[in-house]
Order: C-alpha cells, then structure tokens, then sequence
C-alpha cells in the first residue's frame, strides 16, 4: 500500500488570506486629472460638463481652469466664492412656487440640459424637483445673486427657518457636502438630534465665510482653501452625485 504524499502547506495559508479577509489601507487621495498625490482637507474639485461630475482636482489642474476662457470648455473649476443677500428674502407664497417639500435646497443653472436645476437633501441623498424658468425668473431673479451665479460650479443655497428664508451663493460642492452629511446622520422623520446640529454647524460655517454682495462680487474669491467635502453618496435621481471624484451636478 502506497503511502499517501506529504500535504504542503497552501501559498494561501493563514498568513496569505489574511491580506484578503483584513481591513485594507485606505485608498490615497489624487488628483483625477493628472494622478497627482493631493490633500484629502484641502484639494479643489472642476466640474466634468459632459458628465456632469465633479472630479478631485490638485492646485495646478484646477488652476488650468480659473483661466479666462475656461469656463466654456469641458471642465470648469468650482470657485471658492461666498456671498450674502441679507435682503432676498423669500415669503411662504415664493417658497410654495419652488415647490420644495423641506427647509433646505439648493438651486444652479445646468448648462448640459440647459436649465435650472433645484435640488435638496433628503435620506436617499439629493432628490431633485423640477423648477420652471419662469418660476426661477420670478422669484430667485427678484435679487442680485442670481444674475451672479456661474453655471454648473456654484448654486443658490436656500434656508427656510421660523418663516423666513435665507439665500447665498457658494460653491456647489459645499452643497452637495451637506447631502453626503444629511444622508449618513439622517434618522427617524424628522432626520433627528445629531442630523440638525450638523445643519446648524454648516450654516454657521456657510454665514462666518459669506460677505454682502457688492459691485466687486462677480470676480472675486477662488484662491482660499475650503475644508473637506464630504464624500457625496449615490442618490436616486440623475442630476444627484455619483462618485467617481465627488458628485454629478
């Protein structure tokens, strides 16, 4: 009778699966348009028009993008501008016109399907209402950001609170931070006690940052550095994020 052979060990004994089975490094942050190496508190992001994607940008990438010129080709840099209009106020019947079944939205000017595009965080990520132009004429026009408002990279960030609505202009990546934050914090009905103190940290955030609009605010502010934006989630409408570098505008 034969003796039987000798096991040996696998190549993918314990040791081996174990790179399998463990926790994996985390991926390092890079500049999608280059690969270069960026920081994950402080890299800018361009807007992908033809996807409408937001894409991880380093310094030099997105600066390529500040250039005059540049926001009527395929990527355009989201700027780094915050503006007030402490007297655009909007009263329950504007509100009612938008449609917007929450307190908070966000509202931008879409250039690939040639429309406004309103849009407000919800436990599924950004739901999207459909906004007639004329509706955008009448309400948001009756003040000065929305003549200011850069297509696809920035968005009229709306707030209604004890009746009365505030209205700024930022970067749209900040907006769609406060979704990715909203959608992970979200619970019960009425998002609950830790999902309305992130809310109030990111309005205090987004006021401490703004300036009163003036005659100067159609040039300035893309230089300063944003803190991080929240990884946006995937969502249930097609003008929501996507995440190949943050967000689908």
């Amino acid at each position: 009778m034969t003796a039987a052979a000798p096991r040996t060990a696998s190549p993918l004994g314990r040791g081996g699966l174990r790179r399998f089975t463990g926790p994996r490094p985390p991926r390092p942050e890079v500049c999608e348009l280059c690969g270069t190496p960026v920081a994950g508190d402080g890299h800018r992001h361009v807007v992908e028009t033809e996807r409408r994607a937001l894409v991880c940008a380093c310094r030099a990438c997105a600066t390529l993008f500040d250039r005059p010129g540049a926001a009527t080709g395929r990527y355009r840099a989201v700027p780094d501008r915050y503006l007030a209009d402490p007297d655009h106020r909007l009263d329950e019947g504007a509100w009612e016109l938008l449609r917007i079944p929450v307190g908070v939205a966000f509202l931008f000017r879409n250039s690939a399907l040639d429309r406004p595009v309103a849009l407000y965080p919800s436990p599924a990520g950004a739901t999207e209402n459909e906004l007639d132009p004329d509706v955008w004429q009448s309400v948001l026009d009756a003040g000065p950001l929305a003549g200011l408002l850069r297509p696809d990279v920035e968005a009229l960030l709306l707030r209604r609170t004890d009746g009365r609505t505030s209205c700024h202009l930022v970067p749209v990546d900040i907006c769609y931070e406060l979704v990715g934050r909203m959608r992970l914090l979200w619970q019960g009905f009425d998002g609950g006690a830790e999902a309305r103190a992130a809310l109030a940290e990111f309005f205090d955030r987004v006021e401490h940052r703004a300036r009163p609009v003036g005659p100067d605010a159609a040039t300035s502010g893309t230089a300063t550095r944003r803190p991080p934006a929240t990884a946006a989630p995937a969502t249930s409408d097609t003008t929501a994020p996507t995440r190949t570098g943050a967000a689908r505008p």
